[in-house]
């Protein structure tokens, strides 16, 4: 956004945290508030001409404690933000949703139209399709809101299940096993998926949908990828899913008390052994979109990743979580 000269705002819970700061180094302004403070959101929006909410918590294998948090923030955040948008004549709202809200895809790529079948498998599923749900509703009552649907977003220094497992390959921790081996995905890179964002706010036409969700991979050829460069086992054993979500169950409480993200959780293992495979068309026809795919970006991927772990990390917190930058 900075770089087509757009003049921004973000609402940021705390304007003197390292991501805030460099924000702001971009020449982006900081307004301090959080979407489950409604007076916060409506000070920020001001007279905007383009609201973007992109507002969510994610994270796999949270507590039961913490599942209401993520409704306030996911779902309830959602309706005040798209609600005080609509009240101050906001003439374009992209919201920005996920491909999660869709799946199971099934192994026949679909498009926006699809309706998903089957349970959800994690609370952030559930609460996002909450929210997409909302989205729509402003939708028929002729809110000007744009939805766009990102797939899984790939990158180095990932706050995502993915990114934690790359780190735990990299660190040679990998253990020569997995699950789903035939499980289709689709990503993109964080700026393919910014690009798909601001195109949406570009071009896109309010009351409709879009998915900037990436391209097809599946899990065994993403790892066969990874296997090029020096790091954790091979994978030689394919686990069932249900043996592999039993076996990551006492995970979920350890990594926790450790400070480190349930990136092995049951959550993670069933919602990762769903199939992901959406179509971009309408994204590249309409908005003009272009992403990498990720069997080319990959490799990049973990040589930038590599450079972020560095010898200060220490710790196996330290060697796994992101960093603040």
């Amino acid at each position: 956004m900075v770089e087509r000269g757009w003049q921004v705002t973000a609402l940021v819970r705390n304007p003197s945290s390292v991501p805030a700061q460099g924000l702001a180094a971009l020449g982006v302004k900081l307004a301090q508030g959080d979407v489950t403070a409604p007076e916060t959101v409506r000070s920020a929006i001001g007279e905007a001409e383009l609201v973007v909410h992109n507002a969510a918590w994610y994270e796999f294998g949270v507590s039961a404690k913490a599942r209401m948090t993520m409704q306030r923030i996911n779902v309830d955040g959602t309706e005040t933000v798209l609600s005080l948008a609509r009240e101050a004549s906001v003439p374009r709202v992209v919201h920005v949703s996920s491909v999660i809200v869709y799946a199971p895809s099934g192994t026949t790529p679909r498009d926006e139209s699809h309706a998903r079948q089957g349970p959800y498998r994690s609370v952030y599923a559930e609460t996002k399709a909450a929210a997409h749900e909302i989205a729509v509703a402003y939708q028929d009552r002729g809110s000007p809101v744009i939805i766009a649907s990102p797939g899984i977003v790939i990158g180095p220094n990932d706050h995502a299940v993915l990114g934690y497992f790359a780190r735990l390959y990299l660190n040679g921790w990998m253990p020569p096993m997995a699950w789903a081996p035939d499980t289709y995905t689709v990503q993109a890179t964080a700026e393919d998926t910014a690009e798909a964002l601001v195109l949406a706010a570009e071009k896109g036409r309010p009351g409709e949908s879009y998915l900037g969700c990436g391209e097809p991979i599946q899990t065994k050829e993403m790892l066969e990828i990874w296997q090029r460069v020096p790091g954790g086992s091979r994978v030689r054993f394919w686990l069932p899913t249900s043996l592999m979500a039993w076996s990551c169950a006492p995970m979920e409480p350890l990594l926790r008390a450790m400070g480190i993200s349930a990136f092995l959780s049951r959550e993670s293992v069933y919602s990762g052994a769903q199939h992901f495979l959406f179509k971009n068309d309408k994204a590249k026809q309409e908005l003009g979109w272009k992403p990498q795919p990720p069997q080319e970006t990959w490799p990049a991927i973990l040589a930038a990743e590599r450079a972020l772990m560095g010898e200060s990390r220490r710790g196996i917190a330290g060697r796994l979580n992101p960093l603040e930058i």
